[in-house]
């Protein structure tokens, strides 16, 4: 095996949407947290946390090896953009003893990229459930994977078909006046 081939650091590298999912997550923490601006988060880690280092620093260095840079900006876009209806569909989804505010910053993060990118209408929802149970299981080691599972499965169904409902109808669209 070559010295490459024997680095677990380069496993993440094959799975860019993936480390864009992951990286999303946290720059939508960060946005939270710290009340930054999108786009000079999304700015800062395009400049300093994406790619390889020189000593192969990985995720508990806050480095984010090879994702797909298109899929990240989208996703906290279009989180960000939807903030509003996402929160509004996570209150609705959740049992009411359980408001969204009480949620693990990670978690409400989690939940805000998934929704999302489901948003955006580009994956199937049973391909973000499933990314976002992976990414939910690398942060957590309890029962939220479960919860991830059932919310996004609950939420996501909820909110593509309001979308569905108020977008006008292709019939519409391409009427000549």
């Amino acid at each position: 095996m070559t010295e490459l081939q024997d680095q677990p650091e380069l496993k993440g590298a094959q799975r860019p949407r993936t480390a864009a999912r992951v990286a999303a997550v946290q720059a939508l923490f960060q946005i939270e947290q710290n009340e930054d601006r999108a786009e000079s988060v999304v700015q800062q880690f395009m400049v300093h946390r994406f790619g390889t280092t020189l000593n192969n620093d990985s995720y508990e260095e806050g480095y984010v090896p090879e994702p797909d840079t298109r899929l990240f900006v989208s996703v906290v876009k279009e989180a960000v953009s939807h903030r509003s209806l996402i929160l509004d569909q996570l209150a609705a989804t959740l049992p009411a003893t359980w408001p969204v505010t009480r949620l693990d910053p990670v978690l409400r993060a989690l939940f805000m990229a998934a929704l999302g990118e489901a948003l955006a209408g580009e994956v199937p929802a049973s391909v973000i459930i499933n990314e976002y149970m992976d990414i939910a299981h690398g942060f957590f080691s309890g029962d939220e994977p479960k919860l991830v599972n059932g919310v996004l499965d609950t939420a996501i169904k909820q909110l593509t078909s309001t979308e569905k409902n108020q977008r006008p109808s292709e019939a519409e669209d391409n009427k000549t006046d």
